[in-house]
């Protein structure tokens, strides 16, 4: 196992029950009567950012987290930099703020074909902005200048109510194919990121030597349009093992598995959010051990060193 250097933000060490009972990803046995880590057996110190419930498999696996959500639309004639879009975000006001993402669909592919991750993500406790890009045509270096200044707006311009829920200090970027590409971009050019997740992405840059932000990338098996040999396997190689990385290759998967649900894919971006842009430890079982299971062809990490 390859082990990169602790990530700045203090990891607490995991105790032997906590790998044991929360490193798998694989379904409860019918032995079982409940999934072992909804237990209060929990070791980790409540960080400052820890967000609803104690994990489980349950709640990761579901289709909406423990918060409820509603979400209210940004048009393009309101925004610069970007083409305006939707935002998902929690209703809670009793847990303090939460960390932000904003998410951009792929070439000449609307928010739409994403639609679904806006209040899956929320619902975990992030404000979400999907994007619409200034034209769908838009290549990798304009979507993550777009992502950046949807963040922005999140922050400064939005609404008092989206604004007065985000913690401007916990921000991360997503996207698919050239917006995954994107996220990469954004990354690069803010180091103060939090997360990125990358989904099939496209780019013609292959090296990416100078990302320091905790990054996921998740890429399809049978993508024939962003090869995994061709783009997610060189990004995530050629970022440096001192930054947080991991690649999830979902087994014959295609080009366009982000444009329908996708547990696998949600969990395990869930559980990335969560853990790098909350500091929320309670997420590392899901995330080391590398998760296995039959839809998963392949998982590289730098896990985290206690």
């Amino acid at each position: 196992m390859q082990l990169s250097t602790p990530h700045p933000g203090a990891l607490t060490k995991l105790t032997l029950t906590t790998l044991l009972i929360g490193g798998t990803l694989l379904p409860a046995s019918p032995a079982q009567a409940a999934d072992p880590y909804d237990s209060a057996s929990l070791t980790q110190a409540a960080g400052p950012y820890d967000r609803g419930p104690n994990p489980t498999n349950a709640i990761l696996e579901a289709s909406r987290g423990p918060f409820a959500t509603a979400q209210t639309s940004v048009s393009s004639v309101s925004v610069s930099g970007f083409g305006g879009g939707t935002i998902y975000y929690p209703t809670d006001t009793s847990q303090g703020t939460f960390g932000a993402i904003a998410i951009s669909p792929g070439y000449t592919a609307r928010w739409s074909s994403l639609s679904w991750l806006g209040p899956r993500i929320a619902s975990h406790g992030f404000v979400v902005i999907g994007i619409e890009t200034n034209s769908v045509y838009d290549q990798p270096a304009s979507r993550g200048r777009q992502l950046l200044a949807a963040l922005d707006y999140l922050v400064e311009d939005s609404t008092a109510t989206v604004r007065s829920r985000i913690d401007g200090s916990r921000l991360a970027v997503a996207g698919h194919s050239m917006g995954g590409g994107g996220s990469l971009e954004a990354a690069n050019s803010r180091p103060s990121l939090q997360a990125a997740v990358p989904l099939a992405p496209w780019h013609t840059t292959k090296s990416w030597s100078g990302v320091r932000v905790p990054t996921m990338i998740i890429g399809g098996e049978s993508d024939s349009v962003a090869s995994v040999t061709t783009h997610s396997e060189p990004f995530y190689q050629s970022i440096p093992s001192s930054s947080e990385k991991a690649y999830l290759e979902l087994n014959n998967a295609s080009h366009f598995f982000p444009q329908t649900t996708n547990t696998t894919m949600a969990k395990s971006m869930v559980s990335w959010l969560k853990r790098f842009v909350d500091d929320d430890v309670r997420y590392e079982p899901f995330l080391c051990p590398p998760p296995s299971g039959l839809a998963i062809e392949e998982y590289r990490h730098t896990c985290p060193s206690s």
